[in-house]
């Protein structure tokens, strides 16, 4: 067999070889994770951009309540402040002040939404109940966007730890796993939420 022969019949199996090694699975595991993280990213920012809407449609209503209004303001700020980038998604600190600004921001809005049990005339707005619809539309759009994320994210990195495709994730990509999005410190625990309208 002639050294051309040889190198014609090897260059198949290198092929295959390589192409289980990660080189297509890594990159597109890694895509799945970026693409599902931008959908939350555009659910976190539709809910941010309601907020405001909601605050000045209280505030006709409730303006005694500047507390609950200054915390949802202040929480929205914080929560748009902090950045999170794809190239981020590898670094738990990062991911995890990221969760917990959007978790405060979820709290805060609760005491808003429920200003209506205090102030009766809150239930005939129309804005303030379309307002309130849309956000606890964006709260369940964030949390399946959510779900995505993580099912990405588990996706991806059981595609770098495993064999064949951990060999391309390490030596071609110097893959790092992904993290995840947990559940803020104290989610189970219901918000207490008091107008303290009886005096």
């Amino acid at each position: 067999m002639t050294a051309f022969r040889r190198s014609a019949l090897l260059a198949p199996i290198a092929a295959l070889s390589l192409a289980g090694c990660g080189l297509n699975s890594v990159p597109t595991a890694e895509e799945k994770v970026n693409e599902s993280f931008g959908n939350l990213q555009a659910d976190y920012q539709r809910r941010a951009d309601l907020i405001p809407n909601l605050v000045e449609t209280v505030k006709g209503y409730a303006a005694q309540e500047r507390g609950v209004l200054v915390e949802v303001t202040e929480a929205r700020a914080s929560a748009t402040r902090i950045q999170l980038t794809p190239a981020d998604l590898d670094d738990p600190a990062k991911v995890q002040a990221f969760s917990d600004a959007q978790a405060r921001l979820s709290a805060a809005i609760i005491p808003l939404q429920r200003m209506q049990e205090a102030y009766p005339d809150l239930k005939s707005n129309a804005n303030f109940l379309a307002l309130q619809d849309q956000i606890e539309g964006s709260e369940n759009r964030i949390n399946t966007s959510r779900q995505d994320y993580n099912s990405a994210v588990r996706a991806y990195n059981t595609t770098i730890r495993t064999f064949p495709d951990a060999i391309g994730a390490k030596i071609f990509y110097g893959a790092k796993p992904k993290v995840p999005f947990q559940a803020a410190a104290k989610a189970q625990d219901a918000p207490k939420v008091d107008f303290n309208t009886t005096g």
